[in-house]
């Protein structure tokens, strides 16, 4: 009535040598499937996030209103270069802040002043 362990033994070994090509496919395939869903939930919204906020900070201009990481709310006075943009945070109070400090823009500018 009872199985001895050797039998036991016996008796898998001879199952996984018979089945091993399928049955290590068969174990991958939840991996996969795990996989595939953690990058439709997780990856794939976090890149077009981090997508949309460069294009954000790439399209700041003079007068625009923002919001820095650090929690600062100002105005931007002048563009100082690719990396740097100078912000007004109060009255004859201005400060050099890196564009990837910013956090979100809160109003636009007025449009740039075309020369006619």
């Amino acid at each position: 009535m009872w199985v001895t362990p050797a039998f036991a033994q016996s008796d898998a070994a001879a199952t996984a040598a018979t089945g091993s090509g399928s049955a290590m496919l068969l174990q991958l395939v939840p991996f996969l499937f795990i996989f595939v869903i953690m990058y439709f939930l997780l990856i794939r919204p976090q890149r077009t996030k981090m997508r949309a906020h460069q294009d954000m900070i790439k399209a700041v201009r003079r007068g625009d209103m923002i919001v820095t990481n650090g929690g600062l709310v100002g105005k931007i006075t002048k563009v100082v270069d690719d990396s740097e943009i100078e912000l007004q945070i109060a009255e004859n109070t201005k400060i050099r802040v890196l564009r990837a400090a910013i956090a979100e823009v809160r109003a636009k500018g007025e449009p740039v002043k075309e020369d006619a």
